[in-house]
């Protein structure tokens, strides 16, 4: 059976868009439910105690699946990434990576989730700091609920909501964790019994950029780490069902191939792109030093374009 996954991205010839194309599978991979069913079980208290077949089973909301899915698609593998722009007059529009809802405990409990992928953590390349955006999106994901999941004062009816980052850019020992949440603390007198302060919870998981790097000792991140990391799509799909228990069904499969075959055209472009400019400085050292544009055509088996590029580069 075809799935949606297979029309989602073209692997085109073209470098062009490649970075584009390669962020959205990491997105596409990370929205699928084995993934997603994972990511809440070791991320979450909610769900650390019920196992993974559950939570899939549980992950998203049939009422918004059935009105949001497109045409023709099933929603038995991936979820769908219901509203993910947020408008709210006054306050602007985001765009969230992957937004979905899940359901957990015997009484079913909702709770919506966000899930971001990050590049870097590091506020100098940001231009702020990670927890400011999070705190954010939390603030978006809680006041977006007026009029949707409670009215007027209704604010018992306010749903818990989670946003999970997933950092790429950690050092080799800093593959981490870590939760950020409301704590109740009594400064004078009788402590309250505040049952619902735990509503907002933002989690940030650090994953290592080294690939060489030995096994993460927390399994969460050895198996993103595992699933990020530019293996063959055949290597990849045996690990992650060998070491992890995924089941490789075709839309899980197809999205490990769309990622594997993104990011080889990546490195291919990149090991082209530093070729070309070994070509472009070898031709500028050969001018500067009395070589004729004749000459270099010649000996170097130069086009002329590279000579133009080797002479825009650096006034000869």
């Amino acid at each position: 059976m075809d799935t949606n996954l297979s029309q989602t991205i073209d692997i085109l010839s073209s470098g062009e868009g490649c970075d584009a194309r390669y962020d959205a599978s990491i997105k596409e991979m990370l929205a699928d439910k084995q993934v997603l069913a994972r990511i809440l079980k070791y991320t979450l208290d909610e769900f650390k105690d019920i196992d993974i077949d559950t939570i899939i089973m549980n992950i998203d909301e049939p009422q918004v699946s059935a009105v949001r899915m497109e045409p023709g698609h099933t929603n038995t593998e991936k979820i769908h990434k219901m509203s993910e722009e947020d408008v709210i007059l006054g306050e602007g529009k985001i765009i969230y990576d992957i937004r979905f809802t899940v359901y957990c405990g015997d009484e079913p409990i909702k709770i919506l989730i966000n899930i971001e992928a990050q590049k870097s953590t590091d506020p100098s390349k940001l231009g702020y700091h990670l927890d400011n955006r999070i705190l954010y999106y939390l603030g978006r994901m809680v006041s977006a609920q007026k009029e949707v999941e409670f009215a007027k004062s209704e604010y018992d009816n306010l749903k818990a909501v989670r946003s999970i980052w997933i950092c790429m850019d950690t050092a080799d020992d800093e593959d981490s964790i870590n939760r950020i949440r409301f704590v109740q603390e009594t400064l004078y007198g009788k402590e309250m019994q505040l049952s619902d302060i735990d509503k907002v919870q933002g989690v940030i998981i650090r994953l290592r950029n080294n690939e060489a790097v030995e096994t993460s000792k927390n399994v969460l991140i050895a198996m993103l780490e595992e699933l990020l990391r530019n293996d063959s799509s055949d290597v990849k799909k045996r690990k992650l069902s060998e070491k992890y228990g995924l089941i490789m069904n075709t839309d899980t499969e197809r999205r490990i191939n769309t990622m594997c075959n993104l990011s080889e055209a990546l490195i291919e472009r990149t090991l082209e792109q530093g070729k070309e400019e070994k070509t472009i400085e070898l031709i500028r050292t050969f001018m500067i030093n009395g070589g004729s544009e004749a000459m270099a055509k010649k000996l170097l088996n130069v086009t002329d374009e590279q000579i133009a590029m080797a002479r825009s580069k650096k006034e000869l």
